[in-house]
């Protein structure tokens, strides 16, 4: 999704629990501003109490402002696909449901078209030992999360989660990606 006065796209995408996508995509160049919410569901303003029910039809998702220039859809994608595990349906690691899906949310059909060449790019590529299951659906309303989910891995460094989870996903993808990081 991109305006005609303005240089950004929209990304939205899920991959397991949001506070593991957020910094990753913060440290990009040429990404703008990441937040964290809920997607795909049937339920209008949802919380995170009842996302975690399993039951609104919601993934914890990630919205992404980028500048398409400096970083195209196709590299987010790529990136996406290496940050979490795109073969297990509704899981990532013990975080288990729906809201844990692994989904890419396209505002285009340009989008679309991206991330269904890119899941063949990877399945060919046989990264993964199991074909991908992400779903590709078009964008549906995103709704913000509570304040204190935003920026969650920045203000908690030291909780449990981010620790055993967050941090060594961060560390993995730095390494990897060292060259496209802010400075």
């Amino acid at each position: 999704m991109m305006s005609p006065h303005s240089k950004f796209e929209v990304a939205t995408l899920a991959g397991g629990c949001f506070w593991c996508l957020q910094p990753v995509f913060q440290e990009l160049k040429g990404v703008e501003k990441v937040e964290v919410g809920y997607t795909g569901g049937h339920l209008a303003n949802p919380s995170y109490e009842a996302v975690c029910t399993d039951t609104t039809g919601h993934a914890e998702a990630v919205q992404i402002t980028f500048d398409a220039q400096a970083v195209p859809y196709v590299d987010l994608l790529r990136i996406f696909f290496s940050v979490h595990d795109p073969t297990t349906l509704n899981r990532q690691g013990a975080d288990e449901g729906t809201q844990y899906r692994s989904a890419i949310f396209f505002h285009t059909p340009e989008q679309e078209k991206a991330a269904r060449q890119v899941i063949a790019e990877v399945n060919d590529a046989e990264l993964w030992r199991h074909p991908i299951v992400t779903e590709v659906t078009a964008a549906s309303t995103f709704y913000r999360a509570e304040e204190y989910h935003q920026d969650y891995f920045r203000k908690n460094p030291f909780a449990g989660y981010c620790r055993a989870v967050v941090a060594p996903k961060v560390a993995k993808f730095r390494k990897q990606f060292a060259d496209r990081l802010k400075k």
